[in-house]
């Protein structure tokens, strides 16, 4: 198996996708909005992927947070809002914010299920930080890193109670960042002590199955590699200090953040530590290069990908209990005039 998961052009899989995926044996895929016309479009492509190497449980991701991260929209699919509406609840009722929170995550995971989707990238653990750049802003569950580690859990939890993965992410943290990462590299230049608050967060949700990294320098750790390529924050931050021993993904390698060719960033990236490549735009050429580039799978990472995905399901379709869930969310949310 490749160790890396790819993108796909469209909406249904070119031939050349086909035979390219059944050679490759990817770990997994992942969607975009490209590739999610409507329900039963959606379906049939992500059973269309299973049926490729037909194996039992299989990645197929999606970056689904809500609010202006979201694949799949309405009129086909439910509106979920961003990690705003959370804080503010929390900051008058935390009980209901967690209740919310995890009634919000439950449904999406539902939703996500019933399109055939196994893994969502979401939560960000990322801190909302005065005078960063709003490439996190209102995804972020607050600036309180215990705040942010109990609505994280409860979107973990949510998700689980639904049938999907979810994934922690940007490790060791993007509430910092001065550029958008999808446009430039940023660096951080807080000392160690002042990354502590960055890293509790993810410190407290440790156990997670399935982490991403972020394409940021830290030159309080290593002020020559961004986190994703950097072997020191991978070995002694992520895996040491924060104590993360589950499937770790890089961020999209084709954001601009990173320098080189694809295949160069996926190799570096991988000999740093990272389990999984991430490769999102479907580009032929970029996805025959990783696989040119990285090793077959190791036991390590595949017991790492099992244990992700055993938990998830496909259900055959939408669960009625999915608008009560939405229903309970939205009354919750009400608390502070927030819609969904």
């Amino acid at each position: 198996m490749t160790p890396a998961i790819f993108g796909l052009s469209g909406t249904q899989l070119t031939a050349e996708e086909r035979a390219f995926f059944r050679e490759a044996d990817p770990a997994g895929y992942i969607l975009f909005g490209r590739n999610c016309d409507n329900p039963e479009q959606l379906r049939a492509l992500t059973d269309d992927l299973r049926s490729i190497q037909g194996r039992e449980r299989l990645l197929v991701s999606i970056d689904q947070e809500g609010g202006r991260v979201a694949r799949l929209r309405p009129p086909h699919w439910a509106n979920y809002p961003a990690g705003e509406a959370f804080a503010r609840l929390y900051a008058i009722a935390p009980a209901s914010a967690i209740a919310a929170a995890r009634a919000n995550a439950t449904a999406m995971a539902l939703e996500l299920s019933a399109m055939g989707i196994t893994v969502d990238y979401h939560p960000p653990l990322d801190l909302r930080l005065p005078g960063a750049h709003d490439v996190i802003g209102d995804r972020a569950f607050g600036a309180d890193p215990m705040q942010v580690a109990a609505l994280g859990r409860a979107v973990l939890d949510g998700l689980a109670a639904g049938g999907v993965a979810g994934c922690i992410k940007h490790m060791p943290g993007h509430g910092r960042s001065d550029v958008d990462t999808h446009k430039a590299l940023p660096t951080v230049t807080a000392s160690a002590e002042e990354l502590e608050a960055d890293l509790a967060p993810f410190r407290l949700l440790n156990r997670a199955l399935i982490g991403m990294t972020g394409h940021l320098v830290f030159t309080a750790w290593d002020a020559e590699n961004p986190a994703t390529l950097s072997p020191t924050v991978i070995a002694d931050i992520i895996r040491s200090a924060i104590g993360f021993d589950g499937l770790l993904l890089t961020d999209d390698i084709d954001m601009e953040a990173l320098g080189g060719t694809i295949p160069e960033r996926a190799a570096r990236a991988h000999a740093a530590g990272c389990d999984i490549i991430l490769n999102c735009w479907g580009k032929m050429a970029d996805m025959q290069g990783i696989c040119n580039v990285v090793p077959t799978m190791s036991e390590v990472t595949a017991a790492r990908l099992d244990r992700a995905l055993a938990g998830t399901r496909i259900d055959p379709a939408m669960a009625p209990e999915q608008a009560e869930l939405l229903a309970t969310r939205d009354a919750l949310l009400a608390l502070t005039g927030t819609a969904a």
